[in-house]
Formats: structure tokens, C-alpha cells, sequence
């Protein structure tokens, strides 16, 4: 019964492009959490329904769309993160502010308000072959780009100005990775939608941080739960008939509260035992 799920070729597709980008949004996730910047994935996501639109509108692919729109609005954050870094937030607030009214603006002029609502939430079982394309050339340039620039960005997600004084080309670098954020941004959207991208985003991140013990573990972990999330939410999402876009993202949270409840228990657990050997030690 679980094998019917693969004999449609739009599910195989979903399951190929689901994958794909749960290995690639957590290596974006994890250096979004910790340079404390998570909210990012939610301002371009935002940003990138306008782009949906002004694409609808001039008959191009939205997706191109939304990549070009991720795109300004990622390096309009990182101009404003660097006029006033000592509130490095609110340049979030402040693009998805913009985007989001751009965004409101445009969407009255779209003919056609169905394409353009289905970027709400996703839609990734009608993924078309050119979508496909470009999601495997983003994940083959963002996996590349990620191991390529691996320590340098481990470097800067802890402590940018170190890794200036350390040698790091941290302009270079800060460029790239928010390049590689808008465009792995704006093909999320069309997958899982741009109201939950963030939360893709951040929340494998979460999990992984309940078991991991150093940056290459949750890196590693991160991913782990990303697929898992993934293929388990595809799963549920066909055979329940729920949309695969929120049941994704509702089962990587239900997974972030089951580590909660498991992590609480066996730190319960440790402390009675500690009290039961302290107690037959006096």
C-alpha cells in the first residue's frame, strides 16, 4: 500500500523536489539561527509573493519572479543590518514591512488570483519540469556553495567580527550566502508555500539542537529531521488527502515537541538516578 504512493509521477517528482530542499534549507536554517537572524526565511518569503505577482502580471515564471524580488530584498536587509547593526532585527521587519505591502499592491492587478494563491501555501505535487530543473540546479549550487564555504561561514555565524580579524572574507562571504538564502527562499515557496517557509527553515533547526553537540551535528541532524519532516508530511498529506505544504511543516513541530517531551523525561530520569545512587552512597 505504501508503494502506491510512487506508481504517479507527480508524487515521485514531489518526493524528488521535497527531498532536495530538505537538505538544503537546513544548511541555510543553520546559519540563519545562529547569527540570530530566523526570522529571514519569513521577510523574503513574504517579499517573494511580491515577486509572484509582478510575474503573473508580466506573463513570466513566477518563480523567477520571486527569485528576483528574495534577491533585492536579501541584500536590502544586509544594507540595513549594516547602517544599524546594534538593532540588526529590525531590518527584517522593515523588508517584510515593504514587501508584503508590495505584495498587497500588485496582487490586485494579477489575472489570474489562483496561481497567485497557490504560492500561499504551497503546491509542491504540481510542480512543472521546469520548476523541477530549477530546484535540482539550486540544490546542486547550495550544497557545492555550503561545503565550499563551510568554515568560513561556521566562523561568521558565531562571531562575524573574529572572523574578520581572523582573515575571513566576511563581505565575500555575507554576499554569497545571501545570494544562496533569496534563491533557496523563493523555489521553497512555490514547494511548501511562502507563508511556511520560515518555519521549514528554522524548526529542523530546533530539533536538531535537542540532540546535537557541536555545529557539524546539527548541521548533519538538522538535515536529518528536514527529511524526515519531508517525506513523513508527503506520506500523511496523500494518504489523508491534507495539503502536503502545512502537513510538512505540522509534522516537523509535532517532531520539535516529541524531542521536548523526550529530552524532559530522560533529564528526569537522570536526576532520580542521581539521587538513588547519592542515596545509597550515605
Amino acid at each position: 500500500m505504501l508503494v502506491e504512493i510512487f506508481e504517479f509521477a507527480f508524487m515521485r517528482k514531489a518526493f524528488l523536489v521535497g527531498i532536495l530542499l530538505a537538505v538544503i534549507i537546513p544548511c541555510i536554517g543553520v546559519i540563519v539561527v545562529f547569527k540570530r537572524l530566523s526570522m529571514i526565511g519569513d521577510a523574503l518569503s513574504h517579499t517573494s509573493l511580491a515577486g509572484v505577482a509582478a510575474g503573473l502580471i508580466g506573463n513570466i515564471n513566477p518563480v523567477v519572479g520571486a527569485m528576483i524580488a528574495c534577491t533585492g530584498a536579501a541584500f536590502g536587509i544586509e544594507a540595513i543590518r549594516k547602517k544599524i547593526p546594534r538593532y540588526a532585527e529590525m531590518s527584517i521587519a522593515i523588508m517584510m514591512s515593504a514587501g508584503v505591502g508590495l505584495a498587497g499592491i500588485l496582487s490586485g492587478f494579477v489575472p489570474n488570483a489562483a496561481g497567485f494563491n497557490s504560492f500561499l501555501f504551497g503546491s509542491i505535487v504540481a510542480i512543472s519540469d521546469f520548476e523541477l530543473k530549477l530546484v535540482v540546479t539550486v540544490s546542486i549550487i547550495v550544497a557545492g556553495c555550503f561545503l565550499l564555504f563551510y568554515k568560513e561561514l561556521c566562523y561568521i555565524a558565531f562571531d562575524e567580527n573574529s572572523a574578520r580579524l581572523s582573515g575571513v572574507p566576511v563581505d565575500l562571504v555575507n554576499f554569497i550566502f545571501t545570494l544562496l538564502t533569496a534563491v533557496t527562499v523563493s523555489v521553497a515557496a512555490r514547494t511548501v508555500g511562502a507563508l511556511m517557509v520560515s518555519s521549514l527553515m528554522v524548526v529542523p533547526v530546533a530539533c536538531s539542537l535537542q540532540v546535537a553537540k557541536s555545529y557539524r551535528q546539527t548541521v548533519c541532524w538538522s538535515i536529518t529531521f528536514a527529511v524526515l519532516s519531508t517525506g513523513v508530511g508527503l506520506f500523511v498529506a496523500y494518504y489523508r488527502g491534507l495539503k502536503p505544504g502545512g502537513t510538512i511543516v505540522l509534522t516537523g513541530v509535532l517532531l520539535l515537541f516529541l524531542l521536548f517531551f523526550i529530552k524532559a523525561v530522560v533529564k528526569k530520569f537522570r536526576r532520580n538516578a542521581s539521587k538513588m545512587v547519592g542515596t545509597q552512597a550515605t
